[in-house]
């Protein structure tokens, strides 16, 4: 079973860039700066885009805490590795 969410990076063509995956029904991928992830999102939808605005609003939210909870994590471990 995969994860609800992943994370990925293309360094040689968007090197500024960030994606969030959404592994779901309905499964898209969130591209953005990767400084700034909360503006200029770009969603590519992997499957047909629903109607449905306030679920298509309460996945994106859930793909930024989740962006937010890896970015804690990686500067938890970071701080625990200079130690």
């Amino acid at each position: 079973m995969l994860p609800k969410f992943l994370l990925a990076d293309n360094s040689l063509q968007t090197p500024e860039s960030i994606f969030v995956v959404h592994n779901e029904n309905p499964r898209f991928i969130i591209e953005s700066d990767i400084d700034d992830f909360w503006s200029n999102q770009k969603i590519h939808w992997i499957d047909e885009e629903p109607d449905n605005e306030e679920m298509v609003a309460q996945l994106i939210e859930e793909a930024e805490e989740f962006l937010e909870l890896e970015f804690e994590q990686e500067f938890d471990e970071d701080e625990d590795e200079e130690e």
